[in-house]
């Protein structure tokens, strides 16, 4: 069964979230624990907690269909001692709260370089940030998300990611989010049934269906490999309608959040209402 939501607002408080998935017709969710852009933020109320908890149980989310994401600032493979360090401490912040929430898994933009360090020692430094936290908390997988490859981002190869994965010590709390826009921008052609094939082939022969714990659900404004990352709505983009068909109807997509990061939020119940048509 597929579970097909968006990244909804928690403004107002975590608790909001289910409440703004459940008014979409979503079974899935994505959501920020804390303000994305701020390094500091308060801690999460025990009411705040509590309400998110019977809000996800009144309208059957579970956490295996939750999917939330880290904060924009964070860089696990921060060149510098001061920003990675910082980098580490709100990324344990992030997994603590989502142990607070009863959530099982935490997505996350791997890192960047910045031009200042090999890639390899950068990704080794990621794989290093991710052991570190993981030695600190239980219960929550560190989900990876493929990137476009923009800038001096890292995690836009299959071989990039399943480099993280190699170094990270416990492999059961260790996966991937695999965003469709992303995958594309980044020079995989998922447009057609035989392209589809064959780069999830490479993906489930170089990472693994088994590290696969969530998917972005977005078409893109930007032509195949061009590494800029600008998401559109369904069937509005340069992929088009047949990529999002194909996932709906592969198995190997069954029982993960696939989470809508399109643009026009006002398109969302559309959108969802399409996707659960097909």
């Amino acid at each position: 069964m597929k579970y097909i939501g968006a990244h909804v607002s928690a403004s107002g408080g975590v608790e909001n979230a289910p409440l703004n998935a459940h008014e979409i017709g979503a079974k899935a969710f994505a959501l920020f624990t804390k303000n994305q852009r701020q390094w500091q933020v308060a801690p999460l109320s025990g009411k705040s907690i509590s309400l998110f908890k019977e809000r996800c149980a009144e309208y059957g989310f579970l956490p295996k269909h939750i999917l939330p994401h880290d904060s924009y600032l964070i860089n696990l493979g921060h060149p510098d001692e001061d920003g990675l360090q910082k980098s580490r401490n709100a990324f344990l912040d992030e997994v603590q709260r989502c142990e607070q929430l009863g959530l099982d898994r935490l997505n996350f933009h791997p890192g960047s370089h910045l031009g200042k360090i090999p890639i390899d020692a950068c990704l080794r430094r990621i794989a290093e940030s991710i052991n570190r936290t993981l030695e600190q908390t239980s219960g929550v997988c560190a989900v990876i998300e493929n990137t476009a490859g923009q800038g001096t981002n890292l995690g836009h190869t299959f071989e990039q990611l399943a480099y993280i994965i190699n170094n990270v010590e416990d492999k059961t709390r260790v996966g991937v989010c695999i965003d469709t826009a992303h995958t594309f921008a980044a020079g995989y052609d998922i447009r057609t049934k035989d392209s589809f094939a064959e780069t999830f082939r490479k993906f489930d022969e170089i990472i693994g269906f088994n590290y696969l714990k969530g998917m972005h659900i977005n078409d893109s404004k930007k032509e195949l490999g061009t590494k800029v990352d600008r998401h559109d709505s369904i069937g509005k983009g340069v992929i088009g309608y047949e990529t999002f068909n194909l996932i709906i109807k592969d198995s190997r997509f069954n029982d993960i959040p696939l989470i809508l990061e399109t643009p026009d939020e006002s398109l969302w119940p559309e959108e969802i209402k399409y996707l659960y048509s097909l």
